[in-house]
């Protein structure tokens, strides 16, 4: 049986040689690309990111890779910021006042999180529950612990898979059709994180 052809899409930002790492630890070997042929035969893609909402849609934009996503039929995993660009908008307009129109392919907004006196960002290990019906989390415990960094959230959906709590409720896992994205960065997020993206890449 040949491997499944697994492709980064190539969003300009920084932790794309961890993400591929992490897929290569699991015996697949990913390629990083923004050619849209080369986008558009591969069975499953990833979409990472991480800055700003507004960088990163710029980049995708400037790169014509922003039609290319919204259309993709195989399966989709964004990471961290690259789920929030699943979105319909976001609110990190960096000084602006007009929200960063995002991809639109899962319902909901990006929202700076209102977390009372906790610090922003929040970063480090919370923990993700679900309901266990998805198959993203096959062995999966509801109530793991996953690594976060992130000032700003999507808002729970009715596409909302799984959610975490950090001064409030919002979305750690989202999927709408064939697009899901992870809040947290499950190339670092230890066993439970390969045991994710392994499942995306067994889905």
């Amino acid at each position: 049986m040949a491997q499944q052809k697994v492709v980064i899409i190539d969003t300009g930002c920084a932790n794309l040689s961890s993400v591929r790492m992490a897929i290569a630890r699991l015996g697949v070997d990913a390629e990083v690309s923004r050619d849209a042929a080369t986008i558009e035969a591969a069975d499953k893609l990833i979409l990472p990111g991480v800055g700003t909402a507004k960088a990163a849609m710029a980049n995708l934009n400037e790169r014509g890779l922003t039609e290319l996503v919204r259309a993709a039929k195989q399966p989709l995993l964004g990471f961290c910021l690259g789920m929030q660009m699943l979105a319909q908008a976001s609110e990190e307009h960096m000084g602006g006042s007009e929200d960063i129109p995002c991809l639109g392919v899962v319902p909901g907004k990006v929202k700076l999180m209102q977390v009372g006196d906790l610090r922003l960002p929040h970063m480090g290990w919370n923990q993700v529950e679900h309901d266990g019906s998805h198959p993203l989390f096959a062995g999966i415990p509801s109530g793991s612990y996953f690594y976060f960094v992130h000032s700003y959230a999507l808002e729970v959906t009715d596409a909302t898979l799984a959610r975490c709590d950090y001064g409030g409720p919002f979305t750690a896992v989202v999927g709408r059709d064939n697009f899901f994205g992870a809040q947290f960065h499950p190339e670092r997020s230890g066993k439970v994180g390969a045991r994710l993206i392994q499942n995306f890449l067994d889905m």
